[in-house]
């Protein structure tokens, strides 16, 4: 189960950074969506997955499952969510003063620089 979720993380790096590479704000968006899932993802694997009782601490307890990795895991897409947000409404913007969402035709020339 360990070893497809790290191809699952692998494959979402992998797709992240070719979206970001890529020319289009649009997709630059979305690779860092999926770049940000996959660390979550890797963060869930590294932990350890466990399955076990409550996250319950008490007297004579043995098997609990640890929930700070789920904690760290649900803060962070939190704040993907707010950056997502704060990166489209930006492309938004961009769109709307500049008529493009092409990164080489948002450069400018050399007289404007």
């Amino acid at each position: 189960m360990e070893f497809l979720m790290c191809i699952v993380v692998g494959i979402l790096f992998a797709s992240a950074v070719y979206l970001m590479l890529s020319k289009s704000l649009l997709r630059i968006i979305i690779g860092t969506g999926l770049l940000s899932h996959g660390a979550h993802l890797l963060l869930l694997t590294m932990s350890g997955l466990k399955t076990g009782a409550a996250p319950v601490l008490a007297d004579n307890v043995t098997s609990y499952t640890d929930p700070l990795p789920q904690a760290l895991v649900l803060t962070a897409i939190v704040i993907s969510f707010g950056v997502t947000a704060f990166f489209l409404v930006l492309a938004y913007r961009t769109y709307q003063e500049l008529g493009t969402d092409n990164m080489e035709e948002m450069r400018g020339t050399e007289s404007h620089d």
